[in-house]
C-alpha cells in the first residue's frame, strides 16, 4: 500500500474522542475516511466537518457494530463507493460500570456485544475484502486495563482483553495475504469520559503515570497511522501500549 494510493479507512466510534482523533489523522485528499457513531449525530457531522477543514473527506453513519447486518451494510457501503476497504480500525466501545456482585447481566451483556462481538463483525467484514485485495491494516482498540485488571469494569475489562486474544488469532489467519492486524492500548487519556472525573481523582490518576501527565488522543492516533502505513508492513500480531509507563 504506497502512500500515494487513495486508501479506504474504516473507524468505528469516530463521532467523539479517540475515534474522531482517528479520523482527524487520517484527514488527507488522498483518503476516504467512513465512520460509524450509534446516537449523536451532531457530534459525527462536527468529525465530517473537522476532517473537510483539514482538507480530507469523512463519511459518518448510524451503525450498531453489535448488529451483523447493519456492520456488513456499513463495510460494503465504503467498498462500493470506494472500490476497496484498506483500513479498519475497531474503537466503538461503551462502559457500564459496576462491582462484580451487582453488575446486572444487561449492563455485562452490553459492553461485550458493542466492545468485542463488535469489532468481532467488523474484521469479518473488512477481512473478506481484505482478502480478495491480498492487503489490509486492521488496528483494534483495547485499553490498558484489559491487561491490569481494573475493580469495578469486569466487563469492561473482559471485553478488551477480549480484544487481544481476537488480534493475535486473526493475525495469524490473515497474515499469508498481507493483512497485518495488531491492537493499540491506551491508557488514561484525556477525551470527554476523562474530562468529567473531579480533580482529585485526575490528580490520583496522573500520579500513576511515570511520564506525569494524561495521554492525548493525538498520542493514540500517531500510534494508529504508524500501524497502518507501509512502516509496520512487519508488524503484527501486536500489543502497542501508550500509557506513559503507567503499565510495563
Amino acid at each position: 500500500m504506497a502512500d500515494a494510493v487513495k486508501r479506504t479507512i474504516l473507524v468505528t466510534g469516530g463521532s467523539r474522542g479517540i475515534g474522531r482523533g482517528i479520523c482527524m489523522a487520517f484527514a488527507q485528499a488522498d483518503n476516504r475516511i467512513y465512520f460509524n457513531y450509534l446516537s449523536d449525530s451532531e457530534a459525527a457531522a462536527q468529525t465530517e466537518k473537522l476532517v473537510a477543514e483539514a482538507g480530507g473527506c469523512a463519511t459518518g453513519r448510524r451503525v450498531n457494530v453489535a448488529s451483523e447486518k447493519e456492520v456488513s451494510e456499513f463495510v460494503n457501503l465504503a467498498q462500493d463507493e470506494t472500490g476497496r476497504v484498506d483500513v479498519m480500525v475497531n474503537n466503538a466501545g461503551i462502559t457500564r460500570d459496576g462491582l462484580i456482585v451487582r453488575m446486572k447481566e444487561a449492563d455485562w451483556d452490553d459492553v461485550l456485544d458493542i466492545n468485542l462481538k463488535g469489532a468481532f463483525h467488523c474484521i469479518k467484514a473488512a477481512s473478506k475484502i481484505m482478502l480478495k485485495q491480498r492487503c489490509g491494516r486492521i488496528i483494534n482498540v483495547t485499553s490498558v486495563v484489559g491487561v491490569s485488571g481494573n475493580p469495578g469494569q469486569a466487563n469492561y475489562v473482559a471485553s478488551k482483553a477480549g480484544i487481544i486474544g481476537l488480534t493475535k488469532s486473526v493475525a495469524k489467519e490473515l497474515a499469508s495475504r498481507d493483512i497485518t492486524v495488531n491492537a493499540v492500548a491506551p491508557g488514561f487519556i484525556e477525551t470527554d469520559m476523562t474530562a468529567s472525573l473531579v480533580d482529585k481523582a485526575r490528580e490520583a490518576m496522573v500520579a500513576q503515570i511515570p511520564l506525569g501527565r494524561a495521554g492525548t488522543v493525538q498520542d493514540i492516533a500517531a500510534a494508529v497511522m504508524f500501524l497502518a502505513s507501509d512502516h509496520a508492513a512487519y508488524i503484527t500480531g501486536q500489543v502497542i501500549h501508550i500509557n506513559g509507563g503507567m503499565y510495563m
